[in-house]
């Protein structure tokens, strides 16, 4: 079976831009799927891969699920009467009992959402929202000493 290239960046990927932040930053205990309602420079600026996810996360205000702090870089060759804000806020397209949910999880018990990274699906974009926990500092030194373990035990098997 054919690996999915959803994953990858290169040519003929999906993927547009990914938050590798995000692992090193939060514990991500669940992952699911929204759409995001763009206009027409924004489109055009995702297909030419201008975009950065770095800061950005998700609020839910009144029943409806906001992104925040994504950074969509302007195209130059934008329409001249358009004035485009690269860092509005986007709204995220998903169904009430997802909505739900995550009003439950972010509110009651103290979840983050975050964007993990945005892809085509069908000519669509999508959001790959991810359900997080803050790690603390003696956390992320845990999960790298891991990530360090895990490469030299490769190198060593490869070696014998």
């Amino acid at each position: 079976m054919a690996k999915s290239s959803k994953n990858t960046k290169g040519p003929g990927s999906s993927t547009i831009a990914k938050n590798r932040r995000a692992t090193h930053d939060y514990f991500i205990e669940d992952r699911l799927e929204a759409g995001i309602a763009l206009e027409g420079w924004e489109v055009k600026s995702l297909r030419a891969g201008k975009l950065q996810l770095v800061d950005s996360y998700v609020i839910i205000k009144d029943g409806e699920a906001w992104l925040l702090g994504s950074l969509i870089t302007p195209l130059p060759t934008a329409s001249t009467h358009i004035h485009p804000d690269p860092t509005r806020t986007r709204k995220l397209l998903m169904h009430r009992n997802e909505l739900d949910r995550l009003i439950g999880a972010v509110e009651r018990k103290g979840y983050t959402l975050i964007a993990l990274s945005i892809y085509w699906k069908r000519g669509l974009a999508k959001v790959e929202l991810g359900l997080a926990k803050g790690k603390q500092s003696h956390d992320k030194r845990d999960t790298e000493r891991e990530r360090d373990w895990k490469r030299e035990k490769q190198r060593l098997l490869k070696n014998k």
